[in-house]
């Protein structure tokens, strides 16, 4: 009999990763079992040298891998997981069997592998897998465990190895030449160049301008129905038999590809031809029929659910993988990181009596619909996403609501739709040609299309990245006309056009790049996108990721002195290899012996792979630590600097990016200025860039303080514009004598340009006494953090305005103290616009000015605007982003302050201190020579442990920083 028969007998613990998980699973199973979450990881490298074992010393202290002995990882259990392994270990006692229920992934398959080496069990263990949760699937997972597989054990730890390396070695090269704490990673700096260089085609593009003609035909005839309609548009296409130019015909340089071939419009050659074709007998010189037939889109996969998600949803990645999460999780859907678009046998029986049920017999093929995958090395133990069991709840049936709702819907639709028959039609184009007035044969071009049967276009259409494309269910009716037919131009319209850059990338285009060009694992996208926009990387505008000067000088860095490892290819093929290694063709060691010391033989392109791609610049592999030991050919200066033109160049500094300039007067410095950090890199040009020298932002005399003589200036800073004394020469800045200048930020009817030395004076002159009341007491006016207030004692009261900081009486405070203090709430401002309902919560959507800020809310949640956002331009749909994105990353973790622990200690001395004063003075001289003793020797002590604290304390540092910098690529990116 199977020990997970249902007749068995005694306790069986199921460990998952999540608690939800466990909430559902455990409803699945009955009394017998004991289901429990490890909450994620419970073991992984070391995060700081201070959870490195004390036998562990030098590199491999700082790594947390043994690079010297085959690559041997240090495994410590995490801190934070430390109660729950505990909690773990007491239940594993009490089972008699051990199920290990984590993912069916790569991943899971290392968490499942970490619980058996940390728990060490002594009764039977069994890998648990399911690809849903529900009641059948959970209960055959039990009935048919498997073995752990150690070969995707094996795949996993190489690389977390592989991305420990990369991030802790090559992240300290970033600090040293660019700006501490950044980060560098195996598959999140291939996405930043990406980013980065469409930006530089951006920079570089050349805008050409064009023009041709949109002529409305009339057949002459009185329309019978909406399917044959009188009229029609058509587009120019050659004139006398010689192509117009279109956008496509021309190059990012603005010039036209094959101007032999190709004729280009300007305005005034445009206009001469639309005149010419004022009185011109138009007639239809062809018109072509095809068969139309659209086959449905396969079901989701991860990547192409986070493309869909975005463009009909507006989810960010993250967001998407975090409702797909919660929904598996809680038994909605199929496990939602998988490469596969196979339907199980029962999916395929679900989603077809679906088609019938809802659609009719004549919507569902005769045969079940299969699609192969098109990720390489796609998993295809795994299913595609779709709904979970073998019944589809339709989205009205599941009881969700918001995003949850919306993102299964989405599921739903896309599964049905994948086992409908084609969408079939005809489309149509028609040439329209005449003969101008000047001689010129014109021709003129329309295309047409009908949906005679919508097929799968009936339950689901696919979005897409261009807001101009044209989706799949549109149909354009042509008029029924015949070759000869005479026609009317009833209007000739010159329209011009320009040439536009190409587009940023979304995340929804971005995931689809890194897939397309088989970077990474679709899998971990979310992650690595999230990675780089908080590392400041990259930064959103609208839905478009723009890239930070700051990654111009990563990226920059890491081209000219790590090519191979931003290489495309190369990161490919590295991911090629460490799948060889998943399969068994490969073997971990000598390939990363290979990646980090450059030694070995390359045993056939299953080792050596990787090693032997690169972008042809020269750059050869001689292994990672080489390469990252020898720096002293990168220049940090020239690193940073991107020259903007006429002599302008923009540096990124260690405080932001900046432009500056020599002097035209030799021996006197140079202009410089500061560049807004979130400014697009391809808006900075070099009127932009004069605008920035002649702005005020740097500092303006204002004059000399009659009272310290000292000269008082005018500056704008990170945090807004302000006026400083300027100290003399020779005052100390640090230590015990350091004296600071006054400061004081300008109120908000100020402004940089205007502000007097009077104004700076009585800025300078605040926090203000106003007077004393009746008993004494002092009265202040303060400019704080939430805004001007006056200080009586502890008690504050607000003021209106900041000038009243400045003009406010002794009388009038007094009267303000005079009130009863207002608690609660103050009435609420009205709102400062209305946008409409927000398509999640349905609840009205408005803007209000906070003590932070204007920010929107729905009534439940709140997201300040960001820098771009202006109250009077800001859209709904923009609002709706940004509530989107807050409910996203959830509720803010408080931290629980921790409760004085002092007190009683304090009692204890108080206790201790009348008792001494109650003994003799002998008994109090002994005390005190014991006593000088006892300090004597704690101080000796307390040397000792500061000295082995500070010694600790360094290696823990660089450690630290160097989870800082890799802790993207080292922790989660690749699964």
């Amino acid at each position: 009999m199977s020990p997970s028969s249902e007749t068995a007998h005694g306790k069986r613990l199921v460990i998952v990763e999540s608690p939800a998980k466990a909430k559902t699973i455990k409803g699945y199973l009955g009394p017998g079992y004991i289901v429990e979450a490890s909450v994620g990881h419970i073991r992984d490298l070391p995060g700081t040298a201070a959870e490195v074992p004390d036998e562990y010393t030098g590199e491999v202290r700082r790594l947390g891998v043994d690079v010297d002995h085959d690559f041997a990882p240090i495994y410590v259990v995490n801190p934070d997981k430390k109660s729950q392994v505990s909690k773990l270990k007491s239940l594993l006692k009490e089972s008699d069997e051990l199920f290990l229920a984590t993912d069916e992934d790569r991943e899971g398959e290392a968490i499942a592998w970490h619980l058996q080496e940390v728990l060490k069990p002594k009764v039977p263990v069994h890998r648990m897998v399911f690809h849903e949760i529900t009641k059948d699937a959970i209960q055959e997972a039990v009935r048919n465990p498997r073995h752990l597989n150690k070969r995707l054990v094996d795949a996993q730890e190489t690389r977390r190895i592989l991305d420990r390396l990369y991030g802790y070695e090559v992240s300290p090269v970033l600090w040293k030449k660019v700006m501490p704490k950044l980060s560098a990673g195996r598959v999140q700096s291939v996405a930043t160049r990406l980013v980065v260089e469409r930006e530089r085609e951006r920079i570089a593009f050349t805008s050409a301008s064009y023009w041709d003609l949109v002529g409305t035909f009339g057949t002459g005839r009185t329309a019978a129905d909406a399917a044959n309609p009188e009229s029609f548009g058509a587009r120019l296409v050659s004139v006398d038999g010689k192509r117009v130019a279109t956008g496509r015909d021309f190059g990012p340089d603005g010039r036209l590809k094959s101007p032999a071939t190709t004729l280009h419009l300007d305005e005034q050659a445009a206009r001469a031809l639309a005149a010419a074709l004022q009185q011109t007998a138009f007639s239809v010189r062809s018109v072509e029929s095809k068969p139309y037939r659209r086959s449905p889109y396969a079901p989701f996969r991860t990547t192409t659910l986070q493309q869909e998600a975005s463009r009909k949803l507006g989810f960010g990645a993250k967001r998407t993988m975090q409702v797909a999460q919660k929904l598996y999780e809680n038994g909605f859907i199929t496990y939602m990181r998988t490469d596969s678009t196979t339907l199980s046998e029962t999916a395929v029986t679900a989603a077809r009596a679906q088609v019938t049920q809802l659609y009719g017999a004549d919507y569902l093929p005769s045969a079940p619909r299969t699609y192969a995958s098109k990720v390489k090395n796609a998993q295809e133990a795994h299913e595609a996403i779709r709904p979970s069991g073998d019944r589809f709840r339709t989205p009205a049936e599941t009881g969700l609501s918001g995003d949850d709702f919306r993102l299964y819907e989405l599921i739903w639709m896309r599964t049905v739709a994948s086992q409908m028959k084609d969408a079939v039609g005809q489309s149509v184009t028609v040439r329209v040609g005449g003969r101008s007035a000047d001689g010129r044969d014109a021709e003129f071009s329309a295309s047409g299309k009908i949906i005679t049967f919508h097929g799968f276009l009936k339950a689901y259409v696919e979005g897409a990245d261009d807001p101009n494309a044209e989706l799949d269910d549109r149909e354009r009716r042509l008029p029924q006309v015949a070759e000869g037919d005479p026609l009317a131009a009833e209007k000739l319209t010159p329209e011009g056009h320009a040439t536009k850059p190409p587009a940023r990338y979304t995340e929804a285009s971005l995931v689809k790049e890194l897939e397309d060009r088989e970077i990474g694992r679709p899998s971990t996208y979310a992650s690595i996108i999230d990675t780089i926009i908080n590392r400041k990387y990259v930064f959103k505008k609208g839905t478009a990721l723009v890239p930070s000067f700051l990654s111009f000088a990563v990226v920059n860095l890491l081209e000219k002195h790590f090519g191979r490892l931003v290489d495309y290819d190369f990161t490919a093929r590295m991911e090629d290899d460490l799948d060889r290694i998943a399969a068994g063709q490969a073997e971990s060691v000598p390939w990363l012996k290979r990646f980090y010391f450059g030694e070995g033989e390359s045993n056939g392109a299953a080792v050596g792979g990787a090693a032997d791609a690169g972008n042809g610049d020269g750059d050869h592999l001689g292994g990672l630590k080489e390469l990252v030991t020898d720096l002293g050919a990168i220049d940090a200066r020239e690193i940073s600097s991107f020259p903007v033109g006429d002599g302008i160049v923009l540096r990124v500094g260690r405080y932001g990016p900046y432009v500056e300039r020599p002097s035209a007067v030799e021996g006197e410095p140079g202009q410089r200025a500061d560049v807004p950090e979130e400014m697009p890199p391809d808006e900075l040009t070099v009127e932009l860039a004069e605008e920035l020298f002649n702005k005020p932002s740097g500092e303006r005399e204002l004059g000399t303080d009659p009272v310290s003589g000292n000269p008082l200036v005018a500056k704008g800073g990170r945090f807004g514009p302000y006026v400083t004394e300027v100290l003399p020469e020779g005052t100390p800045k640090t230590g015990k004598n350091a004296v600071k200048p006054r400061t004081a930020s300008l109120f908000k009817s100020m402004d940089l340009d205007t502000v007097t030395l009077e104004d700076a004076l009585k800025l300078l002159s605040l926090p203000r006494v106003v007077g004393t009341d009746a008993e004494g007491n002092e009265i202040t006016a303060q400019n704080g953090r939430y805004g001007p207030y006056l200080k009586r004692g502890t008690d504050s009261r607000s003021l209106t305005s900041e000038d009243q900081l400045l003009s406010i009486t002794l009388d009038e405070a007094l009267a303000i103290y005079a009130q009863p203090k207002a608690r609660g709430r103050a009435a609420a401002a009205p709102p400062l616009k209305e946008l409409g309902n927000d398509p999640v919560s349905e609840k009205p959507v408005v803007v209000k000015d906070g003590r932070f800020g204007p920010y929107v809310t729905d009534g439940e949640t709140n997201a300040t605007l960001r820098k771009d956002d202006e109250v009077e331009t800001i859209t709904p749909e923009r609002a709706f982003e940004l509530l989107a994105e807050k409910r996203a990353r959830g509720p803010v973790k408080k931290t629980a302050k921790k409760a004085p622990a002092k007190k009683a200690a304090a009692t204890k001395t108080a206790a201790a201190k009348k008792t001494t004063t109650a003994k003799k003075t002998t008994t109090a001289k002994k005390t005190t020579t014991a006593k000088k003793t006892t300090t004597a020797k704690k101080a000796t002590a307390k040397k000792t442990v500061a000295k082995k604290a500070a010694t600790v304390k360094k290696t823990a540092a660089r450690a630290t920083a160097a989870k800082d910098a890799g802790a993207a690529d080292g922790g989660s990116e690749e699964s």
